[in-house]
């Protein structure tokens, strides 16, 4: 999960709290002793600025990130080449970004199963992402190539499921044991097509800002968490 753009917000912040404090000492300059008064008196008028700066700034951020999830929310929800479970139709869809090799991802996982067990009316959608290199590459591709035999969600359980640590060995491995015709799986993980889901997958989370893995998005409304009350929480916000 991604925590530099609040530190990068916070310190920018500050620097222009101080630099507009300092401007207006220089340019003020005959009300300097009113403004250390003032400071003095409540120095807590510098953090309660940047509070205010940044509470600004993640209003605005939320703002623009809702209007490209918008402007991409059928690509998010119903593009023909991503995996889901669920009905096609649901009034509700959850949609995960996620990477086979993220830790983050690993916890969520049996959080997000449960709520998927116990929610046959929503459609869950699952983008994988590669961010972490050759194994998140072959991990994400083997799901896909699963999916072309009618069996991603069996593949993309026994990966999360997996004991020890993903290669490539496990990943072929893991596909044998979920009876796939290896033949195909492995012209379709060679394939454009399964390049081509997951270029499509990687270009719309840069075009909705998903900076950081897992991501949900909930009937369109981002959510990070690790937890599944909070995921059935906000299914049940949109019912």
């Amino acid at each position: 999960m991604n925590k530099s753009s609040s530190f990068f917000m916070s310190l920018a912040a500050l620097v222009l709290s101080i630099a507009a404090l300092c401007l207006c000492l220089f340019c003020c300059h005959k009300k300097t002793n009113g403004v250390e008064e003032a400071l003095k008196a409540k120095p807590e008028m510098v953090i309660e600025a940047i509070q205010a700066y940044e509470q600004n700034a993640r209003e605005q951020a939320q703002a623009e990130a809702k209007k490209l999830v918008e402007a991409h929310i059928d690509e998010l929800n119903n593009d023909a080449t991503t995996p889901f479970v669920g009905p096609k139709d649901a009034k509700i869809t959850v949609v995960e970004f996620f990477d086979y090799s993220c830790g983050y991802c690993h916890r969520l996982f049996p959080e997000l199963n449960a709520v998927v067990e116990a929610n046959p009316n929503v459609k869950f959608v699952f983008k994988p992402l590669t961010f972490l290199g050759d194994v998140s590459v072959a991990a994400a591709k083997a799901s896909l190539a699963a999916a072309k035999q009618g069996k991603f969600i069996e593949m993309h359980n026994a990966l999360f499921g997996a004991n020890d640590r993903l290669t490539q060995e496990k990943i072929r491995a893991i596909a044998q044991e979920q009876g796939l015709d290896m033949s195909k799986f492995d012209a379709d993980i060679a394939s454009d097509d399964v390049a081509t889901i997951l270029k499509n997958a990687s270009e719309l989370a840069n075009a909705i800002q998903v900076n950081g893995v897992p991501a949900l998005f909930i009937n369109g409304g981002l959510l990070q968490t690790l937890d599944g009350k909070d995921i059935q929480a906000a299914i049940n916000a949109n019912k």
